[in-house]
């Protein structure tokens, strides 16, 4: 089984991060497992929200506390962050170069993608094109199934975030 955590704050999206991605998991044909956890319920708080993914059912019902992988929707709560699991990988969104301990870091900064893209820093999205690039444990065709599924009905919200994630998506690629 591989844990995901989504580390940001209140009002960024790190729970529909979670939720799309384990939907685009399941158009996989995998087993996957979406939840948050919140502190104080407010803008700015920092919230973690988790997936986790498997090829068999999921029956563990409890908070990842050492992820796998960690994406970092704001690089200020990097001194805040969980631990991960030995060989892990954190993605962080910056245009900063860094390393966080021993573990593999990929820094990428998704908020410029987002703000040429979506016109707003919104990159709880996109950033899982970099996810998905990194892992192979998800295909981009399905992340812009769940795209589409969790934005229906939103006017251009789904073709912009599906455009970001693509862009981030091919600069991991490169």
């Amino acid at each position: 089984m591989k844990e995901v955590t989504v580390f940001g704050r209140g009002g960024q999206g790190a729970v529909t991060s979670a939720y799309v991605l384990a939907k685009a998991v399941f158009y996989e044909g995998k087993y996957s497992q979406a939840f948050p956890f919140f502190g104080v319920e407010r803008r700015g708080a920092p919230v973690m929200s988790f997936c986790r993914i498997d090829e068999k059912p999921i029956i563990l019902r409890e908070q990842v506390h050492s992820p796998d992988y960690l994406l970092v929707l704001d690089k200020s709560l990097l001194n805040e962050s969980p631990t991960l699991k030995s060989g892990g990988m954190v993605i962080v969104n910056t245009h900063e170069s860094m390393q966080i301990d021993d573990y593999a870091t990929v820094c990428i900064d998704v908020t410029k993608t987002a703000l040429e893209i979506i016109g707003k820093p919104f990159v709880n999205i996109p950033i899982l094109g970099a996810f998905a690039a990194l892992t192979g444990l998800v295909s981009l065709n399905s992340l812009f199934k769940a795209i589409d599924e969790m934005f229906a009905g939103r006017g251009k919200i789904a073709e912009l975030n599906k455009k970001a994630t693509e862009i981030v998506f091919n600069q991991i690629k490169r």
